[in-house]
């Protein structure tokens, strides 16, 4: 009975806090953004923030991937900027604007997850006029950014699980 009343116990805790956690913001305060904004929301302009997407994020992971702060991450960026500036350039011509800094982000939900709007660290990409949908992520930590290969080195565990084990062990 009593291994019944535990479990119970348990599994009221983990829906009550698994449907909070749903509306509440994950990120890392302490995180760097980045955002890609298509000039247009024409499939032209579309294929081409999604081909600045893939260019900025293979390079930027290969800068960051070993970072281990912020602090570190944001020195890295900042020195590396005009190679961004170069991959962008070389993919959409001269019409664009990159910023590093404080930028305003929309609200958003995503996944049953609501991202608060605000002004964030990040580095945002404006292609051309900027009024096309966007492609955010986090870029520190390397959220977004993790390669096919490695993300067979994640481990997925759960609290209920890994509670119930401990108590029949």
């Amino acid at each position: 009975m009593r291994k019944f009343l535990f479990l119970g116990l348990i599994l009221m805790f983990y829906l009550w806090f698994g449907n909070n956690a749903k509306n509440n913001n994950i990120i890392p305060t302490d995180a760097i953004r980045i955002r890609i904004l298509a000039n247009s929301n024409t499939i032209d302009d579309q294929n081409i923030k999604q081909e600045v997407k893939e260019e900025v994020e293979k390079y930027l992971y290969k800068l960051l991937k070993n970072v281990e702060n912020p602090i570190e991450a944001e020195k890295v960026i900042k020195e590396n900027i005009n190679s961004v500036k170069d991959i962008v350039r070389n993919i959409f011509g001269d019409d664009f604007n990159i910023n590093f800094g404080l930028n305003y982000f929309p609200k958003k939900v995503y996944k049953g997850i609501e991202y608060n709007e605000g002004y964030y660290n990040s580095l945002v990409i404006s292609l051309g006029k900027g009024l096309g949908d966007n492609w955010w992520c986090i870029l520190f930590p390397p959220l977004c950014m993790l390669e096919g290969n490695e993300l067979d080195d994640v481990e997925y565990r759960s609290l209920v699980s890994d509670m119930i084990q401990q108590y029949f062990n």
